[in-house]
C-alpha cells in the first residue's frame, strides 16, 4: 500500500495562514470609555475609511458616572481635540486630507453640551465633515 504524499501540505498551510492574515482586522484602539450608541433607521456606511478619524465619548470604563473623551488610546479633554485632528491630518495622504471625516461614537446619554463642545473644537480645527455613529434600529 503506497504512503500518503504530504509534499503539498506546507504550501496549503501557508496559503490558509496568508488568507487569514489578509482578511483579519486588528483593532487599533482599545476602548477606554463605555458607550452605547443610539439606534437609527436612515444609516449610511462610510465610503473612505482611510480618511475617517474616530472620537469616542462615554462614561469612563472604571465605573464612574463621569463622561470622558477618548482620542486614540488615551483619555483627553475638549482642548486636546484640535491638536489631535492636526496630528491625524498630517499622517494622512493628500487625497485623504480633503476627505477628512470625523466619526463621533458617543453614548446615548452624553449631555448635548459636551457634544456641542466637541463640535466647536472640530470647527476650530476645520474638520467640518462630522458623522455620528449608530446601530441599525430593528423594524
Amino acid at each position: 500500500m503506497p504512503g500518503l504524499n504530504t509534499a503539498a501540505l506546507p504550501d496549503l498551510i501557508f496559503t490558509v495562514l496568508f488568507f487569514f492574515m489578509i482578511v483579519t482586522h486588528m483593532r487599533d484602539v482599545d476602548p477606554l470609555v463605555r458607550y452605547n450608541v443610539p439606534q437609527g433607521t436612515e444609516l449610511q456606511k462610510l465610503a473612505h475609511k482611510s480618511s475617517v478619524v474616530y472620537i469616542y465619548v462615554g462614561r469612563t470604563a472604571k465605573g464612574s458616572d463621569q463622561f470622558a473623551i477618548q482620542l486614540n488610546n488615551r483619555l483627553a479633554t475638549v482642548d486636546d481635540i484640535r491638536a489631535y485632528i492636526e496630528e491625524e491630518r498630517s499622517r494622512m495622504a493628500t487625497d485623504d486630507q480633503a476627505r477628512l471625516t470625523v466619526s463621533i461614537k458617543a453614548d446615548r446619554d452624553v449631555p448635548m453640551s459636551l457634544i456641542a463642545d466637541v463640535k466647536e473644537a472640530l470647527r476650530q480645527s476645520y474638520a467640518l465633515k462630522i458623522n455620528y455613529s449608530a446601530t441599525n434600529k430593528p423594524q
